[in-house]
């Protein structure tokens, strides 16, 4: 089930939301949870067991932690390594198998080991950063441990940000499990910014994937440089408005049953370097694998080489984590080495430069990373890159491009503004005068029945992030 669904929109949310009203503050975590395995099990009922499996592991873990963890820290960080070892290894199993063995059998060029070719399941790498990061933070006394399973399963199977972030790290909605508050003004927030995210993902990110769909299927070797440009623009912003998209949802949601959830992004294509984009987009993501990996190994703190080094691991991780193929490895490989220089050479001079030259630097990497993102082999990327650059012998433009233009270029405005804080400036200076205010929920009525109506009449419905 997906939140840009008539099923969730019309049937599930308004029922769950119905029943949860009614429920006795002390019964809503459990009416939560069962929601929440609805949800998840509605495509996929056989990996609810794997969810059983993962709060059992952290639970159990957890517990233990926080009982020796000022008494005998050594078994407590036994504990800690268990949970963590056996987390990594239902992900590795479930998203990383299939792709290791390919790759040793490709190597060898022998079936060393068979593909299982299992489905992966959705949201895997989100709960199991999510659940290990629940002991580390018991371990390091920022947590304590939740004693009710009930909770805790609520938290690991939260529906709203389960399937696609952010990542909600426990020690940030702890006590919001145990008592939170909702109200008329937080929950008329929920739904405003829902309606916004879902219209930023059907309206925004579905229209414009259909130009980067176009130009995929296109001759990398002889397209023109501006049909490659469009291509990997029209991509840039697809991927933007559907996961932000999504994370404004799923912020929303959270509202509705009252939690807060931390934000995602922020505004990324303003950023002046790419240590700043990478501040700004997948904020929750950015975060945890800094208090969980980069600092652990040490951070900036032992040298410049280990410094280099710590980054090199991170961002290697941070390409895999992404998913199961080469591709992915090379894009954050790519941002590594893309920081690193930053890091050591450039930040004086990016400092020093004009805004508008800076600007230019970072969204031209940034577009050049979204190709090896977006194609999964090497030498579709490399053609791919090669005519942005008209390295392929081909023209500057051509007759199909100029026609891709003229048809997208009213689009690629509206998306150049909604990606920058001037249209949230122009959106609140629209509702804060009185006609603006009277007419918001008309606004909002009419985004969420034009994204109906896209939902129900076309056939091109993705989420980009639910592969991962």
């Amino acid at each position: 089930m997906i939140f840009s669904s008539v099923l969730f929109l019309y049937i599930y949310l308004p029922l769950v939301l119905l029943i949860y009203q009614l429920t006795p503050l002390k019964y809503r975590n459990l009416l939560l949870l069962i929601v929440n395995l609805i949800f998840y099990g509605w495509g996929e009922p056989v990996y609810i067991l794997l969810m059983f499996l993962s709060i059992g592991i952290d639970y159990v873990n957890g517990y233990y932690v926080a009982k020796y963890r000022d008494i005998d820290r050594q078994r407590a960080k036994r504990f800690v390594i268990i949970s963590v070892v056996m987390n990594l290894s239902l992900l590795g199993f479930f998203k990383y198998y299939d792709f290791l063995a390919g790759s040793l059998n490709s190597l060898l060029n022998a079936q060393v080991l068979h593909p299982l070719g299992l489905a992966l399941p959705i949201g895997i790498s989100f709960y199991t950063f999510q659940t290990m990061s629940y002991t580390i933070d018991i371990y390091r006394h920022q947590a304590d441990a939740q004693k009710n399973i009930i909770n805790f399963g609520t938290y690991v199977t939260l529906f709203p940000q389960l399937i696609a972030g952010p990542i909600v790290r426990y020690n940030d909605v702890a006590d919001q499990l145990e008592h939170r508050e909702s109200s008329a003004d937080q929950f008329a927030y929920g739904v405003q910014r829902f309606i916004l995210g879902l219209a930023k993902k059907v309206l925004l990110a579905n229209n414009i994937g259909l130009l980067w769909e176009t130009v995929q299927k296109m001759d990398f070797g002889s397209m023109s440089v501006l049909a490659a440009w469009l291509g990997i623009i029209a991509f840039a912003f697809q991927i933007y408005f559907d996961f932000s998209g999504y994370s404004d949802m799923a912020i929303g949601l959270g509202k509705m049953f009252g939690f807060t959830f931390l934000e995602n992004f922020n505004y990324p294509y303003i950023s002046k370097s790419i240590t700043e984009f990478w501040r700004r987009w997948h904020i929750s993501l950015s975060v945890w694998f800094k208090e969980y990996v980069y600092i652990p190994l040490g951070g900036n703190r032992k040298g410049t080489f280990r410094m280099i080094l710590n980054l090199a691991v991170v961002w290697m991780l941070t390409g895999f984590w992404h998913g199961a193929s080469w591709n992915f490895l090379w894009w954050g490989c790519y941002f590594g080495v893309l920081l690193i220089i930053e890091k050591l050479f450039l930040k004086r001079l990016l400092d020093a430069c004009p805004a508008v030259i800076t600007h230019l630097y970072t969204l031209i990497l940034v577009l050049i990373s979204w190709v090896l993102f977006a194609l999964s082999d090497g030498p579709s990327i490399f053609t791919y890159l090669r005519a942005m650059f008209a390295l392929n012998g081909n023209g500057l433009f051509d007759s199909s491009s100029i026609y891709l233009l003229a048809n997208y270029a009213i689009m690629l405005v509206i998306l150049t503004i909604a990606s920058l804080p001037l249209g949230k400036k122009l959106y609140h200076r629209f509702i804060e005068n009185q006609p603006g205010y009277v007419l918001v929920p008309l606004v909002l009525m009419f985004l969420l029945l034009a994204s109906t109506a896209y939902i129900v009449d076309a056939s091109y419905n993705p989420f980009l992030y639910f592969r991962f």
